[in-house]
């Protein structure tokens, strides 16, 4: 690995974040920064930064996850795919291959509206478990491509030892115009749901690794997955408003997806009668509107329900049509006149904590 330019901190030296727009208590919500939306999507965070819309592209650079490999358990967390979280992504088996597989990426998106920069998505299975040679080699291999605005990595907040870190700040340094985020799968804040689901470590873990990466400038994003066996409402908006005091930039909330060939899929089969997800679009839409109403209005929303392979997807049915569920969500939270952190009663950390 190379050595960190003498330009970057250490990595005890904590790092101030740039400007945070006006989201003070003063400022007017709905912001006109969320361009028309009730909320502070991640399609608005792109044009108001960039100019324009930056699509992901999935990228499978063939890791593997220590809750498979036996190093903490095998099998995964029990909602996890055979794709590991990455059911849409290009596969690829050597750095070499990044730039061809972006390419691959971008020509399956031509029939969108995309703008001229991407952001490649490091999202099967843990993006920062593997030899630190080889994720220097297809870090710096994405980042090295001229349409690639920057990286986002997937992983789990155990697998962000202090050579990872060292290697993110080094990279963060030699490429000041792109960005580098770290995406870490909570799911939850409840130890017990964490046990059921497999999820292989403590709250506190979670926290020690924001610390670290905030002190090295990289933002990060947190998925909180609604929905789990035996949470109820109280229990999930507790993990989403436990963010709001948190050094997180962004969210994804993630419905869960009940998918065929996980443990979950065998669970689910075997206790037909219990209450697993939601039911109805309109009951998870109301969960839906009041989590958002609870987040802090500055964190951006990368994803408010998810997409599931239709082919592998057993439950719910109804959020097979992704469409139908953000336009309800809009409509319902116009009639509503919510938005984005309406309840939400704390305090801004301005400047103390890494934006995006």
């Amino acid at each position: 690995m190379n050595s960190t330019n003498n330009n970057c901190t250490n990595l005890s030296e904590p790092v101030s974040s740039a400007g945070m727009p006006d989201f003070s208590h003063s400022a007017k919500f709905p912001s006109p920064l969320w361009l028309g939306k009730p909320y502070y999507s991640l399609d608005s965070y792109c044009k108001n930064t960039f100019n324009e819309k930056l699509y992901k592209i999935s990228l499978d650079a063939g890791f593997t996850c220590p809750n498979r490999d036996g190093t903490i358990s095998h099998g995964g967390c029990i909602f996890c795919s055979e794709g590991g979280s990455g059911d849409f992504a290009e596969r690829l088996t050597s750095p070499e291959q990044i730039r061809d597989a972006l390419l691959a990426g971008r020509e399956r998106l031509a029939q969108k509206q995309t703008g001229n920069k991407f952001i490649a998505y490091f999202q099967a299975y843990t993006g920062t478990y593997g030899p630190v040679e080889y994720l220097e080699s297809v870090y710096r291999a994405a980042l090295s491509v001229d349409f690639v605005a920057g990286i986002s990595i997937a992983t789990r907040p155990d697998c962000l030892p202090k050579e990872v870190l060292s290697l993110l700040q080094t990279l963060k340094c030699e490429f000041p115009e792109k960005f580098i985020w770290i995406e870490l799968g909570l799911q939850t804040i409840h130890e017990s749901t964490a046990r059921f689901i497999r999820r292989g470590y403590p709250l506190s873990c979670f926290e020690q690794a924001l610390e670290n990466l905030d002190a090295i400038g990289i933002p990060v994003i947190v998925h909180l997955i609604l929905g789990l066996p035996g949470e109820t409402k109280e229990d999930m908006l507790a993990s989403v408003t436990y963010l709001n005091n948190q050094k997180v930039a962004g969210v994804k909330l993630q419905l869960l997806h009940i998918l065929k060939n996980t443990e979950l899929a065998a669970y689910y089969q075997e206790h037909a009668a219990e209450r697993i997800s939601f039911q109805t679009r309109d009951e998870y839409l109301d969960m839906l509107i009041t989590c958002i109403e609870h987040i802090r209005p500055d964190i951006v929303l990368h994803r408010i329900t998810g997409d599931a392979p239709k082919k592998l997807l057993i439950a719910p049915l109804w959020s097979g049509n992704k469409r139908d569920v953000l336009n309800t969500l809009h409509a319902k939270m116009k009639q509503r006149s919510a938005y984005q952190g309406k309840q939400w009663k704390g305090n801004f950390h301005a400047g103390s904590f890494n934006t995006l």
